[in-house]
């Protein structure tokens, strides 16, 4: 996991075209999706993190976004739901 504010735009850019990063997250909502998500891109840059992969992003305890990840999210919430 990777904070932004510790990434320079260069480096942010590099990871992303190598695809190191292929998923961001919200550390306060421990949420994470797509790179390309209209939710995601509204967050504070203090507030983002990356990931790799979704594994990456669960293993940290995010929790797929419900807009850009319907399919991960929908799985997710029926897991959770069952448990209570």
């Amino acid at each position: 996991m990777l904070q932004h504010t510790q990434l320079s735009d260069f480096s942010l850019k590099s990871k992303i075209h190598s695809r190191e990063i292929r998923f961001a997250g919200n550390k306060k909502l421990k949420i994470y999706g797509l790179l390309r998500c209209t939710s995601g891109k509204r967050m504070k840059k203090e507030n983002r993190v990356f990931f790799g992969s979704a594994e990456e992003a669960v293993q940290n305890n995010y929790r797929p976004c419900g807009n850009c990840m319907k399919k991960e999210y929908n799985i997710w919430k029926k897991q959770h739901t069952d448990k209570v």
